[in-house]
């Protein structure tokens, strides 16, 4: 009865059609779970020993494809499947589940029951939970969040009758107590963030809290898929990417430009990797990126730069550029002029009032709300959206992408909000104009990509672009010449940039 019921659990394939739903708990289809389940050893999967940990079960795919491949690996110290099966399920595969829902889905997915004390289970338990726990854990709050993963009391302080999540693994300062044990492999796709109660849709990382937990039982191996909005830090990822770019043990990323490529029906700003941790390794990180269907692998030290290359052909490229003295020292930074977002100014200029440019247009306000760089009111500047152009830095249908949005010359008495960052403080309209061609150059675009994590733009995003005299227009093929770029270094620039015109936006 176990090997029907076992080998009817996979066909047809439910947990791919769950993998299809979107939400920020995003759903792994099993051809992702064994890409990652191949960066491990596979003799692995032959060792009775070894035992296994998904903190963060969803549909329970990670235990379940893990499952298949011991059932595999030890037929020949258990010739019984029965036996097999039973030491498998009692001694190997472990898991948390983040929500009472989902421990349901994943004792369905590898027990073939929801309840595996009951006669429909492929292993039977003496308790309803086997070795998937669920516990209902509540946040601790201070100050108005919660001190284990931020998360808004506003919005996660609920009855009984509501998820809470606060996920069990996060929620304790001693995780190896939660089964008592040791683990040699965790494996997991963690939920990647959670309300912290700030404007609109605000919201706060907490994959990397799996992660560093994780990292405390010092496992063999750590297997996980992240956003990689961590690569360029921020939101409360800083210390967690300078941890993780110098940590040695980091010894395979597979990074996917395009989380679609990954997560067809998901849209993660900045794309998604999975990595293998390895705590014995102490080397260069095998690094691969995916854009296209197309890999990349490279032997990397992941810190080499103050940020994150993540385009390995790029490195070499930014060998090549002085970026030493670069245009971030004329790039102001968020809020150049201290006008909000919100600021629309009146329809009619009035006495001693200057043309104010937002996102729904220009207005006037007065020449006292300059609060910042009042120095660049009576110049000439360059004006340039702080949103990228693609979402979620997805490329178009040809798999290029033209990264800057909004390009504009602000003349004398012309401000923008803080919607716009500015560059620029010259004394002719010629010079605005040729930082302009400059910016709007492949070259350029590309070297600002190679920053780029999340569609948000600041003056650390421009940090290869180097400095030029902008007395004169710049063309790609100039600055091709000026750096020594070979062919196949100006096909790459070319295949991934988007032409921009001058003259629009």
């Amino acid at each position: 009865m176990a090997e029907g019921l076992f080998e009817n659990v996979y066909n047809p394939d439910v947990l791919s059609c769950l993998a299809n739903l979107s939400n920020d708990e995003v759903f792994t289809p099993p051809e992702v779970v064994n890409q990652m389940l191949d960066m491990l050893p596979q003799e692995l999967f032959s060792d009775p020993d070894i035992t296994f940990l998904d903190p963060a079960c969803k549909t329970g795919v990670f235990l379940r494809e893990t499952a298949k491949r011991l059932i595999k690996g030890l037929e020949p110290q258990f010739p019984d499947l029965q036996e097999r099966i039973d030491h498998i399920f009692h001694k190997q595969l472990f898991g948390i589940a983040i929500t009472e829902l989902t421990s349901l889905l994943s004792r369905r997915g590898l027990y073939c029951s929801k309840y595996p004390n009951s006669n429909y289970s492929v292993s039977r338990f003496d308790d309803a939970q086997g070795n998937i726990r669920f516990k209902r854990i509540s946040h601790k709050w201070e100050k108005g969040k919660c001190v284990y993963c931020g998360a808004s009391e506003s919005q996660y302080k609920r009855g009984d009758e509501l998820e809470t999540h606060a996920y069990e693994w996060i929620h304790t300062i001693k995780p190896e107590e939660i089964f008592n044990m040791k683990f040699d492999v965790i494996i997991s796709n963690p939920p990647y963030q959670l309300s912290d109660g700030g404007n609109g849709v605000s919201a706060k990382p907490i994959y990397q809290h799996f992660i560093e937990q994780s990292k405390k039982l010092l496992p063999r191996y750590i297997v996980m898929i992240t956003p990689s909005r961590w690569f360029a830090g921020g939101k409360g990822l800083d210390s967690f990417r300078e941890t993780m770019l110098k940590d040695k043990r980091l010894r395979i990323v597979h990074d996917y430009i395009n989380a679609k490529e990954c997560f067809p029906e998901n849209s993660i700003s900045g794309g998604v990797n999975y990595f293998l941790w390895d705590r014995e390794y102490n080397d260069k990180c095998e690094y691969t990126t995916v854009l296209n269907g197309e890999e990349d692998t490279a032997f990397r030290s992941l810190d080499e730069f103050d940020v994150f290359v993540r385009y390995n052909k790029a490195v070499e490229i930014i060998h090549k550029v002085d970026y030493s003295h670069s245009i971030v020292g004329i790039l102001s930074s968020r809020n150049p002029f201290g006008l909000p977002t919100s600021t629309r100014g009146t329809e009619q200029p009035f006495n001693n009032s200057i043309k104010v440019i937002s996102s729904k247009g220009e207005g006037y306000v007065s020449l006292d709300s300059i609060t910042s760089n009042t120095e660049l009111v009576n110049k000439y500047k360059v004006m340039l959206s702080r949103i990228t152009y693609e979402h979620a830095g997805e490329p178009d249908k040809d798999g290029t992408l033209r990264v800057l949005s909004k390009a504009e010359v602000l003349c004398p008495n012309e401000v923008c909000t803080d919607s716009y960052i500015v560059g620029g403080c010259f004394d002719s309209q010629m010079e605005a104009e040729n930082l302009i061609s400059y910016l709007k150059c492949k070259f350029s675009r590309f070297l600002i990509l190679q920053t780029l994590s999340s569609i948000n733009l600041s003056r650390e995003r421009f940090c290869f672009v180097p400095m030029q005299d902008f007395s004169k227009p710049w063309t790609d093929e100039e600055l091709y010449a000026k750096y020594g770029l070979t062919q196949e270094e100006i096909d790459f620039i070319e295949s991934m940039i988007k032409p921009m015109e001058l003259g629009g936006d």
